[in-house]
């Protein structure tokens, strides 16, 4: 799986994907993933997601790697809505979403089968005019 990931080097079609590492700038540990889909080519639309090690949580990497992934998304694939998913019980990957700006949309009651569990799911989105909104602030 590892050598076809690194022969990946775009994003083209629906459903594909890229996925990073998330590395520990002074130690060079690899602490999670992040990862950006394009859901679908034809509606301009992709998704973000994101794993981290419990032992790292808390520190800011989600945030700064998906934070990269929506600034590849929408400066470079030139996307117009990228959503984010998540188990609604994930109260702190909910809080990385809403630091990056994204909006709650929908709140899906028993959504997903997890664990042999029925789960809500939670959708948060952002789009590409959102987006322009939050770098204009940040860079003013």
């Amino acid at each position: 799986m590892l050598a076809r990931l690194a022969l990946k080097t775009a994003i083209d079609n629906g459903h594909d994907d890229l996925l990073l590492a998330v590395i520990v700038r002074d130690s060079g540990a690899a602490v999670g993933h992040v990862t950006l889909e394009l859901a679908s080519r034809e509606h301009w639309q992709g998704e973000i997601g994101y794993v981290v090690h419990p032992d790292h949580h808390g520190r800011g990497y989600a945030t700064e790697a998906a934070t990269l992934m929506l600034r590849l998304g929408f400066e470079h694939l030139h996307l117009h809505r990228i959503v984010g998913r998540l188990d609604a019980r994930n109260v702190a990957s909910a809080r990385v979403l809403e630091r990056l700006g994204m909006r709650r949309e929908a709140h899906l009651r028993e959504n997903e089968l997890i664990k042999g569990v029925w789960c809500d799911e939670l959708v948060y989105a952002m789009l590409a005019t959102e987006w322009e909104a939050r770098t204009a602030a940040e860079g003013a």
